[in-house]
């Protein structure tokens, strides 16, 4: 009983530490190549491209 408690630990820690890692390196990634700036300059692009087509209601 007590060897099962420890395998099922172990596995847990070896997850905890998998996913830590995993997350950290994409995270990293992203920082390193700047993705999420250029993900959001795609979409502004995007959008002022969408409201740049419709008409104006209001001139100034």
């Amino acid at each position: 009983m007590a060897n099962k408690k420890g395998h099922s630990a172990r596995r847990v820690c070896k997850t905890v530490v998998k996913v830590g890692t995993i997350t950290t390196g994409t995270l990293f990634a992203v920082y390193m190549l700047n993705l999420d700036q250029k993900l959001l300059s795609w979409a502004y692009s995007r959008v002022n491209e969408m409201f740049d087509r419709k008409e104006v209601d209001v001139m100034f």
